[in-house]
């Protein structure tokens, strides 16, 4: 029987994954638990050696200065009149049980219990082996799909990967191995419940871990993602070593790096992007491809006013604004884009506005002295004028002046006369 015993122990333990030692515990709790169902039984104690798996059943009772419970409880020197070197706290057996008292009865309810019990120990096993890998990838194969999630295997577990956290550009099939995203693990009666994703920012993060050996390796860090799942991402990176390429080494030789992500994301394209500490590079880096002539910070309000030329605002800004909300995102700066025309416009104006207040407003101290001061300057400038004569002073353009009547016509010349003398010979009538 022994025998038979530790072999079972040996099969759980290799088919349920549970160890051995929790296993012989969870044996021990499920035949005190058959025992202690009976009244007066309460202080029995269940002990199983691991190696001959002999088990031994006794009574014991636990020290305590003052007495609660008197069928599980003892003083101190009850105890001592049992174990001399008892104290409290100590468990102190009182009577040794003959294993022939568990009968039929008790071992049906310890076959039921261990059978619960292992079930809550291979479940817990199970749920702290996919507890620990939250925040990492994980692979799976589509058992089924449902209207609001697909149910992935996992193998010991099943996971649930939710509409809402698959890319609008992927369609699945049953078989089919995918990646994600372990988002949360959570305890349920059915055993664990293994929240999943594609869309979390996490996933690409841990896709180029997967892709490129120096981000593995931790020369090159992933500063920052923005993401918008089965569009568009874009990428920050830095290196830690010296005379290393982040980005270089991040896209890989002809894309190739890049391009096994942007494969296993369906087509979502992707930005790969230098970070660095100056807010304004960063935030100009981030808007690319569009090319920026300026960018001004403003730390306070935490917004950044960009200047690009007039051909590269449609692409600073993206369709329905995408790169400039990505580049928000991924910078943590408000990003205010204007073409360097518009902003030249602009200064002009002002300056025009500026120079037509100065000449039309008087100043603000102006009082009627000085306005009759003004009024005299101008008479005694024009009789100046009127003195120095017509000659000296340039004559002023004629302006145009709009006439209604229609222009004349031409007259006809009429053919002069000949005024030569006649010809000899001929006669005048």
């Amino acid at each position: 029987m022994s025998r038979d015993f530790v072999g079972a122990l040996l099969q759980l333990n290799a088919e349920k994954g549970v160890s051995r030692e929790q296993l012989i515990r969870t044996v021990e709790e499920a035949i005190q638990s058959a025992y202690r169902r009976s009244p007066g039984d309460e202080d029995i104690h269940v002990r199983i050696d691991a190696e001959s798996g002999k088990v031994r059943v006794f009574r014991a009772r636990l020290v305590v200065d003052e007495v609660e419970d008197a069928a599980t409880e003892l003083t101190v020197s009850e105890a001592q009149a049992i174990q001399p070197d008892a104290e409290v706290g100590d468990l102190v057996e009182t009577e040794q049980l003959d294993q022939e008292a568990f009968g039929r009865i008790h071992a049906q309810t310890a076959k039921q219990v261990v059978l619960q019990r292992l079930h809550e120990a291979e479940r817990n096993v199970v749920f702290d082996e996919y507890a620990s890998r939250e925040g990492e990838l994980i692979t799976g194969t589509v058992s089924r799909i449902e209207p609001r999630a697909m149910i992935l295997d996992v193998g010991k577990a099943e996971a649930i990967l939710a509409t809402t956290e698959q890319s609008p550009l992927e369609h699945y099939r049953i078989g089919q191995n995918v990646k994600a995203y372990v988002l949360e693990v959570r305890r349920s009666a059915k055993g664990p419940q293994i929240y999943v994703s594609r869309t979390h920012k996490g996933f690409l993060r841990r896709l180029f871990e997967l892709e490129v050996p120096e981000v593995h390796a931790g020369t090159v860090e992933v500063k920052a993602i923005a993401r918008e799942a089965g569009s568009r991402s874009k990428v920050a990176v830095a290196s830690r070593q010296a005379g290393l390429d982040p980005v270089g080494a991040t896209v890989g030789q002809r894309g190739a790096r890049v391009q096994a992500v942007v494969a296993e994301l369906n087509g979502e394209k992707i930005d790969v992007i230098e970070w660095s500490e100056d807010a304004s590079t960063f935030v100009a880096k981030a808007l690319s491809p569009a090319q920026v002539i300026e960018v001004n910070i403003d730390e306070e309000h935490r917004i950044a006013n960009v200047v690009v030329p007039e051909r590269m605002l449609s692409l600073a800004i993206g369709r329905e604004g995408q790169n400039a909300r990505l580049a928000a995102k991924l910078t943590g700066w408000r990003i205010d884009i204007r073409s360097d025309v518009s902003v030249a416009e602009a200064a002009k104006a002002e300056a025009d506005g500026e120079a037509a207040a100065e000449l039309t407003d008087a100043p603000a101290d102006a009082g009627p002295d000085a306005t009759a001061s003004a009024a005299e300057d101008q008479a005694t400038e024009s009789l100046v004028v009127g003195i120095i004569g017509e000659a000296e002073t340039p004559e002023a353009p004629a302006l145009p002046v709009a006439v209604d009547e229609a222009p004349a016509k031409p007259k006809r010349r009429k053919a002069a006369k000949s005024t030569e003398p006649e010809e000899a010979g001929e006669v005048a009538p």
